[in-house]
């Protein structure tokens, strides 16, 4: 649906254009920025390279944990009202779990600022929910949101998204499937795919 949008734009666009007698070439470079423009504001990537790596090193798609980020803050980095930080807004609870657990010795929670480390431990806590939910991406994403002990409730590693109570966490976890689809389609190259 949003890729059909777009094309229709882009043909709105190109006949503007040439109704106002702009040469094929110069459209051609129009069209292409307002599609850069389009996708900066409506999908956003960042980070990519470290997206790649971070993803590759936990077993976990690119297109998931650059989903996750988009629907978690917009790859701004951030700290909620409830103290999630950074792009992948990590609690200070999970951050000071992840951090006992994978020996990091000099971690502070100011250290989630910084896009490597928050992607890190993003893909690290991805990456535990998927393995505790037998690789069920409704029940981890679901998790992410709204905790493990409700996704538990709700039929841990055999939840499906219907099954989910919380009408925020359905809809949050509709929106990451979603991106993730885009993300894949949109980003192929810089995630890896190609």
């Amino acid at each position: 649906m949003r890729a059909r949008h777009r094309r229709r734009r882009r043909m709105a666009i190109a006949v503007a254009v040439v109704t106002l007698g702009v040469g094929t070439g110069l459209l051609l470079g129009v069209v292409g920025k307002v599609d850069q423009a389009i996708q900066e504001l409506t999908l956003p990537l960042r980070h990519e390279d470290i997206i790649r790596q971070q993803a590759a090193e936990k077993g976990i798609a690119a297109s998931l944990v650059a989903a996750v980020i988009y629907s978690e803050s917009r790859f701004r980095d951030q700290t909620s009202g409830a103290g999630a930080r950074g792009l992948m807004q990590i609690t200070p609870a999970t951050a000071l779990d992840i951090a006992r657990r994978s020996e990091a010795q000099t971690f502070v929670l100011k250290d989630l600022a910084d896009p490597q480390i928050n992607i890190s431990y993003g893909t690290y806590h991805l990456h535990d929910l998927l393995a505790l939910y037998d690789g069920n991406e409704v029940a981890a994403l679901a998790a992410y949101n709204a905790g493990p002990g409700n996704v538990d409730e709700w039929g841990g590693a055999n939840l499906k998204l219907e099954n989910i109570r919380f009408p925020e966490t359905r809809a949050y976890v509709e929106d990451v499937l979603d991106k993730q689809d885009e993300y894949r389609a949109e980003y192929a190259r810089e995630l890896g795919y190609r």
